[in-house]
């Protein structure tokens, strides 16, 4: 997908791009949207996630990440843009006139056949068991509980990568290079993810964020110091510190905070920092 850079005609489109995307125009398929209620970051009026609010009002397409429908063929009505995520998603009607939604791989076309199942080909968009799959094959929408849908590697350009199989389970490198355990009775999608040029998107203006619902970011030494370790101080000042901390007083760099115990025994490399 071609990258569109723009003519600097004013501050904010000096050096701005976006991606083309090679999609349908279409209207999404009524059946499989729904209103999205936002809460903006805030509970009962009072702020709980910080740097959200505001944004463009979308609709909520109901994505199938577990595509249930085990050996029916379907084949791909439509490349569709999702306003919700960065990868784009894909049409898909079944045989028996089903219509749901999947997250598109990288090449998928308009008219292509997917499967799901034992019975499938390793080809984008199919969707097999780690066991059946392998290695040194490239995988994305991934399950971590078998059955649950897939949780890991789904945003856009991403995917893992099958080194081999021990026991019981599968061993992949996922994209921020951690090398972790996973059933192989647990489902994943064949390729990588679609639209791998998002990362090369840049957003030129910050009106682009505030559409996306993402709120300015303030400096920690701007700020009054009962606000902030990093604040006070009288102009242009030190943050005062040996190391930098978060608002909640925490370091802020190289200071690992995963604390779930329970999946430690699953990761056989942890990530870079």
């Amino acid at each position: 997908m071609p990258v569109k850079k723009y003519k600097p005609t004013s501050h904010g489109r000096r050096g701005m791009t976006q991606v083309i995307r090679e999609v349908d125009k279409l209207k999404p398929e009524k059946s499989l949207i729904i209103k999205n209620n936002y809460r903006f970051g805030r509970a009962n009026g009072t702020v709980s996630v910080r740097h959200k609010g505001a944004g463009h009002k979308k609709l909520y397409r109901l994505v199938d990440l577990k595509q249930k429908k085990i050996s029916v063929p379907g084949y791909v009505a439509s490349i569709e843009y999702d306003p919700n995520r960065s990868a784009n998603i894909a049409l898909i009607k079944y045989r028996d006139g089903e219509k749901v939604y999947i997250i598109a791989p990288h090449g998928l076309k308009k008219g292509d056949q997917i499967l799901a199942g034992e019975k499938a080909k390793v080809a984008p968009g199919n969707r097999k068991k780690l066991v059946d799959i392998p290695s040194g094959t490239v995988v994305y929408n991934i399950e971590i509980n078998p059955g649950a849908g897939g949780k890991l590697v789904r945003s856009a350009g991403a995917s893992a990568k099958i080194l081999g199989k021990e026991g019981k389970f599968a061993i992949l490198e996922l994209p921020s290079k951690e090398v972790r355990r996973i059933n192989k009775e647990c489902y994943a999608t064949i390729g990588s993810v679609s639209n791998p040029e998002h990362e090369n998107v840049v957003i030129g203006k910050a009106g682009r964020n505030r559409w996306k619902g993402i709120r300015p970011t303030v400096r920690g030494k701007a700020m009054y110091p009962a606000a902030h370790p990093h604040g006070g101080g009288e102009g242009v000042s030190d943050i005062g510190l040996i190391h930098p901390k978060t608002p909640w007083g925490k370091p802020a760099r190289g200071f690992r905070t995963r604390k779930n115990k329970r999946t430690e025994k699953f990761i056989v490399k942890r990530r870079a920092k």
